[in-house]
């Protein structure tokens, strides 16, 4: 009994294949992770370019407020819902439901996210877990419970990855964050073949230094926030940060033209382009950024520590009086 196998694709395909979503206008479009930061910029910019959107986040208030500003400014919101997208049974119900009411997706973002940093001495269980379940399991979720919809349609359509510069390069202290950008990486670059017969573009966007909420709630474990030399250290990654409504239109930019790595910044498509072309070079970098990174544990660890010792005398001054 003979096989039915599909026909082999012209050499032509095989080098180039039609822009699947080559503007927004019209286009059913879900971000998650849209109440704040890069999320909350790429739905609206999407909105300004006539897509219809359906956004999530775990944020409830946040969230209304990104909604009511769509629809004040005149952009469509087709349906929104609050919810943990690393919670599967909730990410199915709400795929049920959208399909429902607004039917199959023709871009799917997945943007929601979390940070920790930390050396690994210091990383606790629930922080490496929670990298994952968000930012690895997370968009898996969303990719189970949208995409195939997408494949059975016929139509084509674009999958949206948010990585980071941290699932392209070895920085320190982010194991457990790069654990989970790293692994939607690697997710991206297999579905960018396996969608491609399908009509389906795959976008990796790796984001380097952005300017948004997750900056300045970030979890450095093994560090205090509140003191000096490390708010110093967060101010300089602010000066070189980029506006989420920057990231925004490069995200948008990499979504019509189809580009597979979309980059938000000058600073991460070099470092990438470095790392692989000088290995030794990039090597010593690394390991004097990490040297860099000791050497600021050391000194927050000694400001701290007189920092007490002064509130503690003046604990004890006062106690007298």
């Amino acid at each position: 009994m003979g096989l039915n196998l599909p026909s082999l694709k012209t050499i032509r395909e095989l080098f180039s294949m039609p822009t699947p979503v080559p503007s927004f206008r019209g286009r059913k479009v879900l971000i998650t992770g849209a109440a704040s930061g890069i999320g909350r910029a790429t739905a609206l910019e999407v909105a300004a370019q006539g897509g219809e959107l359906v956004l999530t986040d775990v944020q409830v208030g946040a969230l209304d407020q990104t909604v009511a500003e769509i629809n004040d400014a005149g952009g469509t919101v087709l349906y929104h819902r609050a919810g943990d997208v690393s919670d599967y049974e909730w990410v199915a119900a709400f795929a049920r439901d959208v399909d429902a009411e607004v039917g199959v997706m023709d871009v799917v973002m997945n943007v929601a996210g979390i940070s920790a940093w930390g050396t690994v001495e210091n990383l606790e269980h629930k922080t490496w877990r929670a990298m994952v379940e968000v930012n690895l399991m997370g968009p898996i979720h969303i990719i189970e419970c949208f995409v195939p919809q997408m494949v059975r349609r016929g139509q084509g359509g674009q999958l949206v990855n948010v990585s980071s510069a941290a699932g392209l390069l070895a920085l320190p202290w982010h194991a457990a964050y790069s654990a989970s950008k790293f692994g939607i990486r690697g997710v991206s670059e297999v579905l960018r073949f396996d969608l491609r017969r399908h009509g389906i573009g795959v976008s990796l966007v790796c984001p380097g230094a952005v300017a948004t909420p997750l900056v300045d709630t970030v979890e450095i474990v093994g560090l205090d926030r509140d003191n000096p030399v490390v708010e110093k250290q967060v101010g300089g990654f602010h000066r070189i940060a980029v506006t989420p409504e920057s990231a925004a239109k490069s995200i948008c930019k990499g979504v019509v033209r189809n580009k597979y790595m979309v980059y938000t910044s000058f600073d991460t498509r070099f470092g990438y382009w470095w790392a692989r072309k000088f290995a030794l070079p990039y090597e010593i970098v690394m390991r004097i950024a990490n040297n860099r990174f000791d050497q600021l544990a050391r000194l927050s660890a000694v400001t701290s520590g007189a920092r007490g010792s002064s509130d503690s005398a003046e604990s004890t001054t006062a106690t007298r009086d």
